[in-house]
């Protein structure tokens, strides 16, 4: 019997549907069900509102989230060999369970809510992890349709998505996520809580959305950090040429001898509204 439920150990679960992770998905599955239960407590409450996992694997984190109050929980998961192991837990939890085998990168967010409130609580595939992040957050219409996400990376990914300006970890995903919501790391999951262990630690991120981010042009900001990080080692005159470069940056103030990692949100939001 497991700390959360009667249902078997996930241990056993791999074992009688053969699922032995694969890389090339991404899966490292997560077996410590009173892990998952502290990140099924982040998120919770879930109360009136729909939940979001993508990639169950064998069924950690979705029991977690059951057993934490989730009432109407939808399960994306790319991969059919995990999907008996799913509808098991369905069974033990009649009518709250919603299970699509899709490829994440191709769901509708609005759908999935059905008009209720969204939060996502996932052990996300490292493989798509950071563009699932993106997708989420570069939305033509904000505020969003999730209102929280409660998101496993890898711990570099992770402080990138946290990462504020002069730091070794600051690009266009610290820029984009602190343009548009408040990121903070909760804690580290060691690698010995996964089989396989990856290669590196991991950490669990809580992102909300700001209710009123600073108006901008997203298509603009993009190409802006785009090409400011994409040469972030030279001076902004040289890596802003493509949008104006040194005329545009002393136009609205900035010093075009400064480099990618110096400038502030602010200020990037300033340039891609000044192009």
């Amino acid at each position: 019997m497991s700390p959360i439920d009667d249902l078997p150990p996930l241990r056993d679960v791999i074992a009688a549907h053969d699922l032995a992770p694969r890389k090339q998905l991404g899966q490292n599955f997560l077996l410590d069900l009173n892990l998952t239960s502290k990140i099924a407590r982040q998120a919770a409450p879930f109360e009136d509102c729909t939940v979001l996992e993508v990639g169950p694997g064998p069924g950690g984190l979705t029991r977690a989230l059951l057993a934490s109050g989730a009432r109407r929980l939808v399960v994306v998961e790319k991969d059919p060999r995990c999907i008996p192991a799913i509808e098991e837990i369905s069974a033990h939890y009649p009518s709250r369970v919603d299970i699509r085998n899709l490829d994440a990168l191709q769901i509708d967010l609005a759908e999935i809510a059905g008009g209720k409130r969204l939060k996502i609580v996932a052990n996300l595939p490292y493989n798509v992890g950071t563009q699932l992040l993106l997708n989420w957050i570069a939305v033509p219409a904000w505020p969003p349709v999730w209102d929280s996400l409660t998101l496993m990376f890898q711990k570099e990914v992770a402080e990138r998505i946290v990462a504020q300006p002069r730091g070794d970890h600051y690009g266009r995903l610290g820029v984009l996520a602190g343009w548009r919501t408040e990121a903070k790391i909760l804690f580290d999951v060691p690698r010995e809580a996964f089989t396989p262990p990856p290669k590196v630690m991991s950490s669990v991120v809580r992102i909300v959305p700001k209710p009123a981010p600073l108006a901008a042009d997203l298509s603009k900001l993009e190409t802006v950090t785009a090409a400011a990080f994409g040469q972030r080692r030279k001076m902004l005159r040289q890596s802003l040429k493509p949008v104006g470069g040194e005329q545009l940056l002393e136009r609205i103030g900035i010093d075009p001898q400064r480099r990618a990692e110096t400038l502030s949100v602010e200020e990037f939001v300033q340039i891609a509204n000044a192009i």
